[in-house]
């Protein structure tokens, strides 16, 4: 009977990974074609881990090949989803794998919202899955003996991960069938397990006995090793140790009986007696130790018959010294055996499920490139704008062009009926103190959205501090302030942006104030307009003077030259370009993403043109602005001079002035408007983000609270105290171990 370990699968919670992911993928995707296409995926991920995790497996390749699945998909969807405890918050929650409970407790748990935490205990099912389904392999042929090898090695490989990366995916203590020092011993069991396989099969193809010696002596070896580090690890069953020990001296018996055929071949009589004396004193220590557990039976007969007549020719024909043990060569060792490596995709069938999705790296880097191809877009049309803005004002101060147009000095300039039509068609006066009014209901909902957001906040935060105060230490989950940090920075944030919004709002309507009255009058009919307007009778000498032939040729140069901007801004607006598949390739080249770097760069190439069009433009205007201010001098110093005249140039001028502010007024409303309702959208995304977080916590907060209170019921009420010896009843004898709670009995034909 040959015995292998076996290791017993974790157990975990079902959790709902449907609405979570579904969230963000909505949020995020909703305007995209893929959208559908990843909430199915979602959906299929959902049912994966159910068919992982949640219901019961066979020990058998096929099962296997489902966590193999769930595995790999974790680690492709790990970049894609913001899984963290302040972001997309899931948390898992799984037993201890060792600890069976007892009559009045469950088993050890431990939640954390941690993908790191899940990929760790899926992982663990992989080894040990892979452990089940090898210790079922039929070890009396060349297939079971491959596969059991093989699937021993994927175990060992699987644990010795475990071992390397726990304590970083985790950053906290870990329950102890994942602490480094459980998952270590067992990546060493499972490999000295494959290399008995492999002596095995050895064996089974008549290989050279040195050869197998040297496989048995590595298998020993081991075995030894694993032995040393199971002492003084109680978690684990107690019949891993013996079973080691037992193990450690089979192997060594089998090195010692094989390496006694190669002295025998050799006419080294007295070498064979030695070596197959002490193969019978290992094997009858494990007989008389650890026969509940492993049977040597069929090795013991076996070697005793080699004895037996290694000792009968020795002693009627080659009469050679028997040397001592300690005396012998050792005998050497040979590894056929390694953990495997765990590169994901473990499984053949694997297909990413979110292969179109691409990395938040890559996510968060087109966030920024976009943000910076936004601030380029703004400086160079604000730069146009605000350009623009100034030639409007210098030539409204210069009473421009109406003072070309009003020669007669007593009727309205076509520019100015021009600008009163214009107003009309914008919808005048009350277009603007609608959007005005408009303004501070939606003021008032952003600030309730994000009031709400952080009162969720403040309320489980509060919760968490009188637990923290109840339950002092045993309270070791995140304190919900350091958590809630990156959510209160955004807050604040958004209540800044709030702030400066509410200064803006003011600044327009004060502007509004300053040209309401004029607004209003180039809203009247054209008789009130003109009758507004006081009457002046210029010379008509100016009309067709050199003067103001050149006043009007420089005036449509800069008509012409504003044409030309709103002709740019569409251009520049309307660049794009896909940066993902640049920040694809750094990420696969570099294993990182040098955003500023890249994005620096595509923005200068895709601007770069436009940013000279854009100077040439405003260095255009500063020429024609000097021209047309010597020009206006000049046409000034021609005008008859009166009151009247003056009087009715400044209304001209007041006139232009309150167009171009309606104007301006207008825009900068309507930018306000579209940024509160932008930013409703924000918050509400904000919000849902602090009801998910808060949402998880509380689902966790009650998973503590259920640990917390069948720990303190299993807590001693008093302290303990001595009972007297004649109460006491008589000791029962020791009971003997069970063979079949961690390790798995295969028959073999006559292997050991």
């Amino acid at each position: 009977m040959a015995t292998f370990i076996w290791v017993p699968l974790k157990k975990s919670k079902d959790v709902d990974l449907v609405k979570p992911l579904s969230k963000f993928v909505t949020a995020t995707y909703s305007g995209s074609d893929d959208h559908t296409e990843y909430i199915r995926a979602v959906e299929e991920l959902d049912k994966l881990r159910r068919s992982a995790l949640i219901r019961t497996l066979d020990k058998h390749e096929s099962s296997l090949e489902i966590i193999l699945r769930y595995y790999d998909q974790l680690c492709a969807v790990e970049p894609k989803f913001p899984f963290s405890e302040n972001q997309l918050c899931l948390t898992f929650t799984w037993s201890d794998a060792f600890d069976k409970g007892s009559l009045f407790s469950s088993s050890v748990k431990l939640a954390l919202a941690s993908l790191g935490y899940e990929k760790t205990c899926v992982l663990f099912n992989v080894a040990a899955l892979a452990s089940q389904v090898a210790s079922e392999q039929n070890l009396d042929n060349d297939e079971g003996l491959k596969t059991a090898a093989k699937y021993y090695q994927l175990a060992s490989g699987a644990f010795g991960h475990i071992k390397d990366t726990v304590l970083s995916a985790l950053n906290r203590d870990p329950t102890m069938d994942i602490s480094p020092e459980i998952v270590g011993t067992l990546s060493l069991i499972m490999l000295a397990q494959a290399q008995e396989v492999f002596f095995l099969k050895a064996t089974s193809d008549r290989m050279k006995a040195a050869l197998i010696a040297k496989l048995a002596n590595q298998a020993a070896d081991f075995y030894g090793d694993a032995f040393k580090q199971c002492q003084h690890k109680e978690n684990l069953p107690k019949e891993a140790m013996p079973i080691l020990a037992a193990k450690h001296c089979i192997m060594q018996a089998n090195a010692e009986f094989h390496q006694s055929i190669m002295a025998k071949q050799k006419k080294c009589f007295g070498e064979e007696i030695a070596r197959l004396q002490h193969a019978a004193e290992l094997v009858k220590t494990v007989a008389s130790r650890y026969d509940e557990y492993i049977s040597v039976k069929e090795l013991t007969d076996k070697i005793n018959r080699a004895l037996t007549v290694a000792k009968k020719d020795n002693d009627f024909i080659y009469n050679d010294r028997v040397p001592e043990v300690k005396d012998l060569e050792h005998i050497g060792k040979a590894a056929l055996v390694k953990s495997t490596p765990i590169t994901p995709p473990l499984s053949q069938k694997f297909t990413d499920l979110f292969e179109k999705m691409v990395p938040m790296a890559v996510q968060q880097s087109m966030s920024i490139y976009t943000q910076r191809k936004a601030e380029t877009v703004n400086r160079l049309v604000g730069a146009m704008r605000e350009a623009t803005n100034l030639c409007n004002g210098v030539l409204a101060s210069l009473n421009l062009p109406a003072a070309l147009e009003d020669l007669s000095g007593d009727s309205i300039p076509q520019s100015i009926a021009e600008k009163s039509r214009s107003i009309v068609q914008h919808g005048g006066l009350q277009s603007i103190e609608q959007l005005i009014k408009d303004l501070p209901e939606l003021l008032t909902r952003n600030r309730e959205v994000l009031d709400e957001s952080l009162r969720i906040l403040d309320a489980e935060e509060k919760t968490d501090n009188e637990l923290r105060t109840k339950f002092n230490q045993r309270w070791n989950r995140t304190p919900s302030g350091d958590l809630y940090k990156p959510l209160r920075a955004e807050g604040t944030n958004f209540r800044n942006i709030l702030d400066k919004a509410v200064q803006a709002d003011q600044v327009v309507r004060d502007r509004y104030g300053t040209h309401c009255d004029m607004i209003a009058l180039l809203c009247k009919s054209e008789d009130e307009l003109n009758a507004a307007i006081p009457s002046a009778n210029p010379t008509k000498t100016l009309q067709g003077s050199e003067v103001v032939n050149v006043l009007r040729s420089l005036l449509a140069k800069l008509d012409e030259m504003k044409k030309e901007r709103e002709t740019l801004e569409g251009e520049i607006k309307a660049v794009t370009f896909d940066m993902s598949a640049t920040f694809l390739t750094a990420l696969a080249q570099d294993g990182a993403i040098n955003e500023e770097q890249l994005s620096l760069a595509q923005l200068d190439q895709l601007y770069s043109s436009y940013n000279q069009r854009v100077q040439a433009s405003l260095q255009t205007q500063e020429e024609l602005l000097g021209q047309v201010q010597t020009s206006h001098q000049d046409f000034s110093s021609l005008k008859q001079s009166n009151t009247e005249a003056n009087q009715r140039e400044e209304v001209l001028k007041k006139l232009a002035s309150a167009h171009d502010s309606y104007i301006e007024i207008s825009n900068n409303l309507r930018e306000g408007t579209k940024f509160y309702n932008d930013l409703t959208e924000i918050l509400l995304k904000f919000q849902n983000k602090c009801s998910d977080i808060v949402f998880a916590r509380k689902t966790e907060r009650d998973e503590l609270l259920k640990d917390l209170q069948q720990s303190i019921a299993q807590e001693p009420s008093a302290p303990s105290f001595s009972v007297p010896g004649y109460q006491s009843a008589p000791a029962p004898g020791p009971t003997p171990a069970p063979r079949t709670v961690f390790v798995s009995g295969v028959s073999q034909s006559a292997r050991l």
